[in-house]
């Protein structure tokens, strides 16, 4: 089988689990690849000597049976945009702190390439969200696996979203911002906003205010069937908005809408991992936090 490996930024001390990860890779007769980012960090960073090739296209990578995310959840939305339409699954080792995504811990990296090569996982499909402009922007990949946003550009004045469900007036948001998250990126920045969490597999959306200057706005969750578009004011000429952690300006005049993307990310789940397990690790539930 083929794999590919993606990093972002890589610190040097973890580039004794990515020996680790090749050497399990070799074991069980993966044929390595590696994207052109992470070929600069190995080259720059590791003695590594182990064979891989550089991927150098889009028909290169068509060709892998997974993709393996080496470090946080922000590293594994890059690699869900280097994937693309092709739908390869992509499993995440977790060098970051949170580890909503990229689930698979340093320690467990033979196991779980022992998994791969058996077959022993599940694919679990993630809802994309697309968004839809007048202009090109975001180089084509107008696709995010956690949320959209739109934001004021600078710490003056608030802006005002006047937003539509398909078509629909729903309401005008005075407010910092404006996100709509999938319910993957429920865990993200919706919900340090307020915003609720939403199981993965639910058929959703969130709309969740950024610090809005009513006090009676809350987020609203809508079916991910809808096209949700904006209207834009404020003091200012241009905002800003964002697919996951890419950002650009915009001027009013550019005309947004999102809706769900017609293709999936697909991430690997290995054996003994749920959500509920994840939720209750990394936000602390169940424990008592009053000793």
């Amino acid at each position: 089988m083929k794999v590919a490996l993606h990093g972002l930024a890589l610190k040097k001390e973890f580039f004794l689990e990515v020996k680790s990860l090749f050497l399990a890779l070799a074991k069980h007769n993966f044929e390595i690849f590696v994207t052109k980012q992470f070929d600069k960090q190995i080259r720059a960073h590791s003695d590594l000597v182990s064979p891989y090739w550089v991927l150098e296209n889009k028909e290169e990578m068509a060709k892998m049976d997974f993709m393996i995310s080496i470090g946080g959840d922000g590293t594994l939305l890059d690699a869900v945009c280097q994937v693309g339409n092709l739908e390869i699954p992509i499993l995440g080792l977790n060098t970051g702190r949170m580890g909503f995504l990229a689930t698979v811990a340093t320690d467990s990296i033979d196991q779980a390439i022992g998994h791969l090569a058996d077959h022993n996982y599940q694919i679990e499909s993630r809802a994309l969200i697309s968004l839809q402009q007048n202009k090109k922007l975001f180089n084509g990949l107008n696709f995010a696996l956690n949320e959209f946003t739109i934001h004021k550009r600078d710490t003056s004045s608030m802006i005002t979203v006047h937003t539509y469900i398909d078509g629909k007036y729903l309401n005008s948001y005075w407010a910092d911002g404006l996100i709509v998250a999938t319910p993957t990126g429920s865990t993200g920045y919706s919900l340090s906003c307020g915003g609720p969490l939403i199981s993965p597999e639910a058929k959703n959306l969130v709309i969740t205010p950024v610090s809005p200057h009513n006090l009676n706005v809350r987020p609203i969750i809508v079916s991910d069937e809808s096209e949700i578009s904006f209207r834009i004011e404020g003091r200012t000429e241009k905002f800003l908005i964002s697919l996951d952690s890419r950002s650009t300006s915009v001027s009013s005049e550019v005309k947004l809408s999102v809706k769900k993307e017609v293709f999936e990310a697909k991430l690997v789940k290995l054996p003994n991992y749920h959500f509920f397990d994840t939720l209750r690790q990394k936000l602390n539930w169940g424990f008592d936090m009053r000793n």
